[in-house]
């Protein structure tokens, strides 16, 4: 008889953007003795700093923080490069003694790890995925994108639309082995003991959240951020990503729009992906338990439920 895997205690706070998860995930870390992984794939990049609300320097010293400042918009990561580089972190963890916390807001990231998501193992086609870029730059991504939610809804309802990269993975998938991309994501029993915790918080309060943060972006030196990558030549490689604030700051430096507009734009554009998020970190989904962010009790309780849950 086969014996059952080991399955390693995980920690998994989620919310929508601006909703306090880094500061959260930093009290818990500190109190548990933990340390965080980031599950935030805007973070896996050295070059996006303001845009993206990474944690400071500052932050990443008060507690060990993982997967952050991994790579450069040059090298795009796939989500198996991912799931393959936090499995002996988690593992390495836990033989220390510690519960891992990790802490995103990106929702294929959150599935694949508590789903226990196998995704297509095929190299990549760099003849191919050349092709399939010099199609999306004739047509337009966006529609490159529709074609991909007609041919695969799917893998499109997986991917952001502004994210080129992922769009042109699935159809480099689909092109070489002749099956729809989704046909080969699999699913086994998922490795890790996840215990997840959500922040909730009412839309109107949220929304103030977020203007305020953008604010602060630029306050901090988005433009000069911006400014940077386009003198490295990195503009490209930062749109294909598709992280939201780039593009905008982009297209007002180069003229195209003045700043108010790129503000007003970004704001536009992040109520829609926390509308996009809420698809992934759903309040019915039975898995996640819900703390109200406006709560003064609820970390106590989060303590609470930590320790009965993992005894």
């Amino acid at each position: 008889m086969t014996k059952p895997f080991q399955k390693w205690p995980l920690i998994y706070l989620v919310g929508p953007t601006a909703s306090g998860k880094t500061d959260l995930a930093i009290q818990l870390a500190q109190h548990i003795n933990s340390e965080i992984i980031s599950a935030d794939s805007r973070y896996l990049y050295r070059e996006l700093n303001i845009g993206t609300a990474k944690p400071s320097q500052e932050e990443r010293q008060t507690v060990p923080h993982h997967m952050i400042d991994v790579s450069s918009v040059r090298d795009i990561w796939s989500l198996g490069e991912y799931l393959k580089s936090i499995e002996p972190l988690i593992a390495d963890l836990n033989k220390c003694g510690k519960i891992p916390i990790m802490v995103g807001g990106t929702g294929q990231y959150y599935r694949a790890i508590v789903q226990g998501w196998q995704v297509p193992k095929l190299p990549p086609n760099p003849a191919l995925r050349d092709a399939i870029e010099k199609w999306g730059e004739t047509i337009g991504f966006e529609r490159l994108y529709q074609f991909l939610s007609v041919i695969d809804p799917d893998a499109a309802g997986n991917i952001d639309y502004r994210n080129t990269r992922r769009t042109i993975r699935a159809w480099e998938v689909i092109l070489s082995t002749g099956d729809l991309f989704s046909n080969q994501r699999q699913r086994v029993e998922s490795r890790y003991n996840t215990l997840t915790i959500g922040i909730d918080w009412d839309r109107e309060n949220l929304y103030k959240r977020i203007d305020l943060r953008i604010e602060k972006m630029f306050a901090d030196g988005m433009i000069e951020e911006v400014e940077a990558l386009i003198k490295s030549g990195l503009k490209d490689h930062v749109k294909k990503i598709g992280v939201i604030g780039y593009a905008e700051t982009i297209a007002y430096l180069e003229g195209e729009i003045s700043f108010e507009e790129a503000v007003t734009l970004i704001k536009r554009h992040t109520r829609q992906f926390v509308r996009r998020q809420a698809n992934w970190f759903k309040p019915s989904d039975p898995h996640i338990h819900w703390f109200k962010a406006t709560d003064p009790a609820s970390f106590e309780k989060m303590l609470s439920l930590i320790d009965q849950y993992f005894g």
